[in-house]
């Protein structure tokens, strides 16, 4: 499973960035699979999926799940 930290909140608008492998992922609320999306901070690391699945305009992360 990858690993990346998250660089960017947007708790307002339920969705962030994770500067990971890649270059950068979208993710959004709903693919955080443990703990909850409020909890995750700006520079705390997480693991994570790639959907490839041509929904959105690119590459997203999905089942976002924080490192302890």
């Amino acid at each position: 499973m990858p690993q990346g930290s998250i660089k960017k909140m947007v708790a307002e608008k339920g969705f962030g960035f994770i500067s990971g492998d890649r270059d950068e992922l979208f993710f959004h609320r709903s693919a955080v699979i443990e703990g909850s999306f409020d909890s995750l901070r700006e520079g705390q690391q997480v693991e994570y999926q790639i959907d490839d699945s041509g929904r959105g305009k690119g590459p997203r992360a999905k089942d976002v799940r924080p490192l302890s």
